[in-house]
């Protein structure tokens, strides 16, 4: 998840389905906006919102569903939401509006979503009903349903998202990947393959990652062959937050929670969600990028600093190492990204500085987004007059979601613009 949300905001998760699909995304709607710090000292992405948000979506909110306290809309993968993994984005991507062909093949209604998840769980009482069928006059908002419901042994939340995705492709498999744990702390994470050869992943995680709160949330995310994408969430209180905690952990099993996003019902209403005829489009994915993103940081850590872990996204346009100077860990993040011109306005104000060749440069410190104790983040933001943005962070823990494990962060302010500055990225 960068330097978003998430996440969980956290996410999200994250926000990375990177790292909620903190999600009818809490964030749902057309546009997503920001203020220009925020922007910078998480790593802004744009055009990757969708992919950042449900690695962290998957931890953090209704997996797709926008319980913001329920009530929400999520957008389906193909319309464009915001946010990111631990990033937050810049909304600039229009709606997607299906070809006038496109029309769902059966009405599902709100209340047949309801009452089709009330009775694929076990018998208990319900309350509080919310939910959203297709809806031919705005079909971009993906269908989804919660309920709150009791066992007899306290109210927990329970909700479920379906929508569209491009068989194969990045979204589908990002859906049922476990989250970094850099980014997005969990308790458990299992991937399984199922007759019909669909994938589906149960995490057990927390809605908050810095366990302010000891909100418990598990997630079942299932992908079909067919591309069907279903999100199970449930927490161990009546709301996903601001809630009192009401059991100690979540009504559903692991097994329960499969079973429930396995259900041929859900399915159903994915078919009747409209194609969309851009989804065939969706170029190959260069698995090697990323593999060079991280080499090249890693070239340029400074010397004296052992790199101790590392990971990074598969489009090849961010990654983070973990360094270690025998004084403690500090995560080490970097987005690489062409065409950044249209956002120079909203990343780069006051404060920042002009080179002589015409590369913008924004230097910032202030504390961690995530909420780690004592945690502070450092970042150097640079833009070419080509348009082409390199965003570094470090911190001064290992990860964005623990304590600090060092006063400061490992690199400095001038180690940090070293390598953002290099003229190794346009290679």
């Amino acid at each position: 998840m960068p330097v978003e949300h998430q996440h969980s905001d956290g996410n999200s998760g994250s926000d990375p389905f990177e790292l909620r699909l903190s999600a009818a995304l809490h964030d749902a709607g057309d546009a997503f906006d920001t203020d220009r710090g925020a922007l910078a000292a998480a790593g802004t992405v744009r055009g990757r919102r969708l992919r950042l948000r449900r690695r962290t979506t998957v931890l953090g909110g209704a997996a797709g569903v926008a319980l913001a306290g329920v009530g929400g809309a999520l957008l389906v993968p193909w319309g464009g939401s915001s946010s990111g993994r631990p990033l937050a984005a810049v909304s600039t991507t229009p709606r997607v509006t299906p070809s006038p062909t496109a029309s769902a093949t059966r009405a599902v209604t709100s209340d047949e979503m309801i009452r089709t998840l009330e009775r694929l769980l076990p018998k208990g009482k319900f309350s509080k009903a919310e939910g959203r069928g297709v809806d031919e006059n705005d079909p971009l908002v993906a269908p989804y349903a919660q309920v709150v419901y009791d066992d007899g042994h306290g109210a927990a939340a329970i909700s479920v998202a379906v929508n569209r995705v491009l068989p194969g492709g990045s979204d589908a498999r990002q859906a049922v990947q476990c989250p970094d744990k850099v980014y997005i702390p969990y308790d458990s994470c299992a991937t399984s393959h199922l007759s019909d050869a669909s994938v589906v992943t149960v995490i057990k995680g927390y809605e908050y990652p810095d366990r302010r709160v000891d909100t418990k949330l598990w997630t079942a995310n299932l992908v079909t062959p067919d591309g069907h994408h279903v999100s199970v969430s449930e927490w161990n209180a009546a709301a996903e937050k601001d809630a009192p905690i009401s059991r100690e952990e979540p009504p559903l099993s692991a097994a329960r929670l499969k079973v429930l996003a396995a259900a041929k019902d859900w399915r159903g209403v994915v078919d009747a969600i409209p194609e969309d005829p851009r989804q065939t489009q969706e170029p190959p994915v260069a698995q090697e990028d990323g593999k060079g993103i991280r080499q090249t940081l890693t070239s340029l850590v400074p010397k004296g600093l052992k790199v101790v872990a590392h990971a990074g996204d598969d489009d090849g346009q961010f990654t983070y190492v973990v360094v270690d100077d025998g004084k403690g860990r500090s995560l080490v993040q970097i987005n690489v990204q062409p065409d950044m011109s249209d956002v120079a306005d909203d990343l780069f104000g006051s404060g920042s500085e002009t080179l002589s060749d015409g590369t913008k440069v924004a230097e910032r410190q202030g504390p961690g987004e995530k909420g780690g104790d004592g945690v502070v983040m450092w970042t150097v933001d640079t833009l070419r007059t080509d348009g082409f943005r390199v965003v570094v962070s470090a911190f001064n823990s290992g990860s964005q979601q623990t304590a600090a494990t060092r006063e400061a962060p490992a690199l400095t302010m001038k180690q940090l613009r070293a390598i953002a500055l290099s003229p190794t990225w346009h290679a």
